[in-house]
C-alpha cells in the first residue's frame, strides 16, 4: 500500500477567502512543484496535477480505462491486474478493468481520492514502481496509438440554463418585446431532462437534423434545420448519491461530483424556436450532445475554486452557500470551414469566456434537481448550459455571437456564418491557468457537421 501524501500549505491567494483555511490547503497531488517520470510537455493540459480519466481502444481490442499524462496514457486495467490499485474498493481489478468509468464513479468519494493519490504515487519521478513490476512499457501508451471513447454510461441528462448572460440575451432574441427574463430565472437553476441517447463522444460527426420549421408563412415545413448552432457548455458527471429521498445540500455536493468535461449542446435553433413552449426543447436539441473525451476531477480543479457572482434575491435557504463554489476556467471556441481546411488556413476563434461568472454553481444545481428526492445514480451527466460573458466576443452560441443571424461571422476563406454549415467544425477548449500553480487543461471537444440525410 501507498501512503497517502501529506497536505501542504499554499501561499494565500486573492482567488481564495483568506479566513476559508480549508481553502488554503493543497494536498501533494495539486502541488505546482510535482514532477512525473513520463515525459510531459511545457504547457501540456495534461501534467501530473491534472490526471484526467478517459476510455479507449487500441486496433481491435475492448476499451479500457486510462489516465492522461502528458502526451501518454496510464491504461488502469495494467496498473489494477499487477495489484497496485488494491484496497481502493472492494472489487478493484473488476472496476479498474472495466469499459467504462461507472464502476469506478459507483465506488464513492473515498476510492476517487485514494485512486488520484496511488496514481500521482506511481507517476512521480523517482517512483520505480511501475518499472519494478515489469508493466511500465504496456501500461504507459502514446496516446497517438489509441483511440478515445465516450468514458462513461451515461444515465440520466439534465442541461441547465444557468448563465445570467446567455439567458438575458435568448430572452432578448426570442421575445424581444417581452421580458428578457422569466420570473422564476433568479430563483432557481432552471433546467431541462434531455435524452442520455443522445450524449456522443467527442469526435463523432454530427448530422444536420430534419424537423418541424415554422417560417411564418402558414403551415409549418418538415425539413433540415437551417439554423444548427453549437452550444459551449461544461458538465458534470456524478456518482451515487444518498438515497432518496434524502436530498443533497450544497455544501455536501462536491462529495457527489466526479469531474467536468466539455460538452457541445447541439441546437437547431428554428426547430428550437417553434417547439419550445411550453415545455421547452425536444427535437431541436435531442439529435446530439457531444461529450468530451478526459473528465478532468474535482481534486484537480481546486485550486481554481473561487467565488461566483453576488445572487440577487438571495437563494432560499436549501440553495444558499456561504463558500466559493465557481470555478476559474478559461475556454474558447474555434471554427474552420471545409474550404478553410482544403487550403489549411488556420483555424478561427470566434469566442472565449470564463466559467467562473456562471450565476448558479454546480453545486447549487445538484441540490436543487436533488431537493424533491429525486435520485442521483452514477454516470449521471449535468450540462452547465451555455456559458457566455458580458462582452460581444465572449458568447457560447452562433445565436448570440450573430444576434440570430443579424450581424454574420466573416471567415479567414471570405465566407459568412450566421448558424452552421455543412462540412463546418466546431472545437471546444478549456483548461485553468495561473502564475504560481500548474495548469490544468481539458484537451479538446470536436464535432463536425454532415449533411441532412435523404428525408
Amino acid at each position: 500500500m501507498h501512503a497517502a501524501p501529506v497536505l501542504w500549505e499554499e501561499r494565500r491567494s486573492a482567488a481564495i477567502p483568506a479566513d476559508k483555511d480549508d481553502y488554503m490547503r493543497r494536498d501533494a497531488t495539486t502541488d505546482p512543484a510535482l514532477r512525473s517520470w513520463v515525459p510531459v510537455e511545457r504547457g501540456s493540459d495534461f501534467p501530473i496535477q491534472n490526471l484526467p480519466y478517459g476510455t479507449f481502444v487500441r486496433a481491435s481490442e475492448r476499451a479500457r480505462i486510462g489516465v492522461a499524462i502528458g502526451s501518454s496514457i496510464l491504461a488502469l486495467d495494467a496498473v489494477a491486474e499487477a495489484g497496485l490499485l488494491d484496497g481502493i474498493c472492494a472489487d478493484a481489478r473488476g472496476v479498474f478493468g472495466a469499459t467504462s468509468l461507472n464502476g469506478l464513479l459507483a465506488c464513492g468519494r473515498a476510492a476517487w481520492r485514494a485512486t488520484r493519490e496511488r496514481i500521482s504515487r506511481l507517476l512521480s519521478a523517482g517512483d520505480q514502481t511501475l518499472q519494478a513490476a515489469g508493466i511500465a512499457e504496456r501500461a504507459v501508451l502514446p496516446q497517438r496509438s489509441v483511440a478515445l471513447t465516450l468514458p462513461i454510461e451515461a444515465g440520466d441528462y439534465v442541461d441547465f440554463y444557468s448563465s445570467l448572460e446567455h439567458a438575458t440575451n435568448v430572452g432578448r432574441i426570442f421575445r424581444p418585446s417581452g421580458d428578457a427574463l422569466p420570473p422564476n430565472w433568479r430563483h432557481l437553476p432552471i433546467g431541462y431532462h434531455g435524452r442520455s441517447a443522445s450524449i456522443v463522444s467527442g469526435g463523432t460527426a454530427v448530422r444536420r437534423p430534419r424537423g418541424q420549421i415554422n417560417l411564418g408563412t402558414g403551415s409549418p415545413l418538415y425539413e433540415p434545420s437551417r439554423a444548427l448552432d453549437f452550444e459551449l457548455e461544461l458538465a458534470f458527471v456524478t456518482g451515487n448519491g444518498p438515497e432518496p429521498p434524502a436530498p443533497i445540500p450544497v455544501s455536501a455536493a462536491r462529495d457527489y461530483i466526479f469531474g467536468l468535461a466539455l460538452l457541445n449542446d447541439w441546437s437547431a435553433r428554428d426547430m428550437q424556436t417553434w417547439e419550445y413552449q411550453p415545455l421547452g426543447p425536444f427535437l431541436a436539441k435531442s439529435f446530439a450532445t457531444s461529450l468530451s473525451p478526459w473528465i478532468v476531477t474535482f481534486d484537480a480543479l481546486e485550486p481554481y475554486r473561487v467565488a461566483g457572482p453576488v445572487q440577487e434575491p438571495a437563494p432560499l435557504p436549501h440553495l444558499a452557500s456561504s463558500a466559493p463554489e465557481a470555478y476559474d476556467i478559461s475556454l474558447e471556441v474555434a471554427l474552420t470551414s471545409e474550404a478553410m481546411r482544403a487550403r489549411e488556413t488556420t483555424e478561427q476563434t470566434i469566442t472565449r469566456t470564463n466559467f467562473r461568472g456562471m450565476y448558479w454553481s454546480m453545486a447549487q444545481q445538484l441540490a436543487h434537481l436533488s431537493s424533491n428526492g429525486s435520485r442521483v445514480r452514477a454516470g449521471d451527466v449535468f450540462g452547465s448550459g451555455t456559458i457566455s460573458g458580458a462582452g460581444p466576443k465572449e458568447l457560447g452560441s452562433l445565436l448570440e455571437l450573430t444576434w440570430r443571424g443579424e450581424r454574420p461571422l466573416i471567415l479567414a476563406d471570405g465566407t459568412q456564418r450566421s448558424f452552421l454549415a455543412d462540412g463546418d467544425e466546431v472545437v471546444m477548449r478549456a483548461w485553468c491557468e495561473a502564475q504560481d500553480r500548474a495548469r490544468v487543461g481539458f484537451g479538446e471537444l470536436r464535432g463536425r457537421v454532415l449533411a441532412a440525410s435523404a428525408s
